[in-house]
């Protein structure tokens, strides 16, 4: 019976894990890389298995040095080990986001219960956007698992040690995510609640005497991890000094870092700007906020550092992001799974509750409500909206599958409240999100991707130009590159539009026969004969053009680009 009674959170858990791998999964292989960052990390990923480059990121000619290569690494490796599989490029994302939610259940099993820890995960997977980063290829799935893999470790030794093994694995994945995208650092924070906690002789809080030089480890454990990139870098770029890999240093390692904390350039948002983003993206976690606000503040009068220490970590990583000008809402996500860990073991409690378990099937009946009525709204009188949406996507009619699938996510949650009933209201809310997640990617991946992707333009320049043409690139994107179906030239990627154009029509009077200049319309000059150029479209509302020679005035200095 013991033995039962051993296996079943274990069974939970697997089931869990199993529902969260159909939920993150559904739809790979079903869509190419979509805009903004998922083409740019899959071409810097196709180069380098191309030229064999792994230290020096390229984008085209040009060194790629906004972010560390680690993403561009884990992209490449499984490109090459699948052969090149569709969706081989959200294989990254996809396990980062299966091991997130492994450690989350970990961390709350080591420190309370493995029902506590499958509750904790279950927070984290029924939040609206980790499901939705973890479904793109970007570089913060990666980051995410490094920083929860750095919290695990530094916890479990904190609250259940000493485990200096622990300690130094957290300090090396804190070293990962700085070459990931250098903010990996966040989880070194977590060490200033610890030493909060220990002065003030908090109860189960590790002490240690006469261990400085093991503490110390998890520096060099910390710097060990960085330099497995920066260090061969640095060496290569210092041991062949070109203008090109001095600028990749300068701009990595001060202007990305630093530069980009201290005086940030893009994204720039008020200081309350991430209590938005957990407001409106953190649904429905956040909900349940406040009736654990009680509980934490028994905690706190009983000091509990299971709760404070990770709590007072979410704190520091809010006032950390919140201080530049430049936010996005994907920085604050890493500070989701510590707070799901604080909740966790009081959420339990309110999962016995019968109002949360009717309120939750009352929200799943709303939701089904909100997206079926939109969905037949929309299907049916057609309204200004929807045919902007599907001619932004170039849909065909007014977007009628688009409709037809948002209808059948209403469907789903109305679906998961009929089998789960109201005495199972969470089930029934939960139930009808993970539809939903599902239900939508397997129906509109096939139906936007070849816009998206920029798949179908692509394939329409290179009808046009027939088998002996060549492209050229001008104001060009990453999917553009990532989708020719033959080699391409290209004029820089971060020049001016006006002098990418005037080297590509230097390279077309090379051979005017059979060179084509694909544009971004925005770069189109006075020099452009408007009824010779070929119009392709529109991708990403964005709208392109092919440029033959005769399309551009025989002796005509080009002027100022078009707004």
């Amino acid at each position: 019976m013991p033995q039962n009674d051993e296996r079943l959170p274990l069974r939970e858990f697997a089931w869990f894990m199993l529902i969260a791998l159909v939920v993150l999964a559904a739809g790979i292989g079903m869509r190419d890389p979509w805009p903004p960052d998922e083409p740019r990390f899959a071409l810097v990923a196709r180069q380098m298995l191309e030229t064999g480059q792994w230290l020096f990121p390229q984008r085209g000619a040009e060194l790629y040095s906004d972010k560390p290569p680690m993403l561009m690494w884990t992209e490449a490796f499984w490109m090459w080990i699948t052969g090149g599989w569709r969706g081989a490029f959200l294989l990254t994302s996809l396990l980062s986001g299966i091991g997130t939610l492994a450690l989350v259940w970990h961390l709350g099993r080591r420190l309370w219960s493995p029902r506590v820890g499958l509750v904790a995960a279950g927070l984290v997977l029924a939040t609206m956007q980790f499901v939705d980063v973890i479904r793109h290829a970007q570089i913060d799935p990666l980051n995410l698992f490094w920083i929860t893999l750095g919290n695990t470790g530094i916890l479990l030794h904190c609250l259940r040690g000493p485990n200096w093994r622990m300690y130094w694995l957290g300090c090396f994945a804190a070293g990962l995510g700085v070459i990931t995208k250098g903010v990996g650092v966040i989880v070194l924070l977590m060490l200033l609640p610890y030493v909060l906690l220990r002065v003030r002789a908090w109860p189960g809080v590790t002490t240690t005497r006469g261990d400085g030089w093991r503490w110390a480890g998890g520096a060099a454990a910390f710097l060990v991890a960085v330099s497995l990139w920066l260090a061969p870098m640095l060496l290569t770029a210092y041991g062949q000094p070109t203008p090109e890999h001095m600028a990749y240093v300068r701009d990595i390692l001060f202007r990305q870092t630093a530069e980009r904390y201290a005086n940030s350039w893009q994204h720039e948002e008020a200081p309350w700007y991430f209590l938005l983003v957990i407001l409106t993206h953190w649904v429905p976690t956040w909900l349940l906020i406040p009736f654990v606000a009680k509980p934490w503040r028994e905690a706190l009068r009983q000091r509990d550092g299971r709760v404070w220490m990770p709590l007072l970590w979410v704190v520091l990583v809010l006032v950390f992001f919140s201080i530049p000008s430049g936010k996005r809402e994907i920085y604050i996500l890493p500070a989701l799974p510590m707070l799901a860990l604080a909740m966790a073991p009081y959420v339990l409690e309110l999962l016995r509750t019968r109002w949360l378990q009717r309120a939750a099937f009352a929200i799943g009946i709303a939701c089904g409500a909100i997206f079926g009525a939109a969905g037949l709204w929309a299907l049916i009188k057609a309204p200004k909206a929807a045919r902007r949406i599907a001619e932004g996507y170039e849909l065909s009619g007014h977007g009628e599958a688009l409709w037809i699938c948002v209808i059948l996510v209403g469907a789903g949650f109305f679906l998961a409240a009929a089998i789960a009933r109201p005495r199972r209201g969470v089930a029934a809310l939960a139930g009808g999100m993970a539809l939903a997640w599902i239900i939508w990617p397997l129906g509109t991946f096939p139906l936007l991707d070849a816009n998206q992707s920029t798949r179908q333009l692509m394939e329409e320049a290179d009808t046009t130009i027939g088998p002996d043409g060549q492209l050229g690139l001008v104001l060009w994107r990453e999917e553009l590159m990532y989708q020719a179906r033959r080699p391409v030239a290209e004029f820089g990627f971060a020049r001016d539009a006006a002098s990418q154009l005037r080297d590509a029509r230097a390279w077309q009077a090379a051979d005017p026969a059979h060179r084509w200049i694909l544009i971004n319309d925005q770069a189109l000059d006075a020099c452009v004969v408007a009824g010779k150029a070929v119009p392709l479209g529109k991708a990403n509302r964005v709208s392109f053009s092919l440029l033959p020679a005769e399309a551009t005035r025989a002796g005509c200095e080009p002027g100022p680009t078009r707004p």
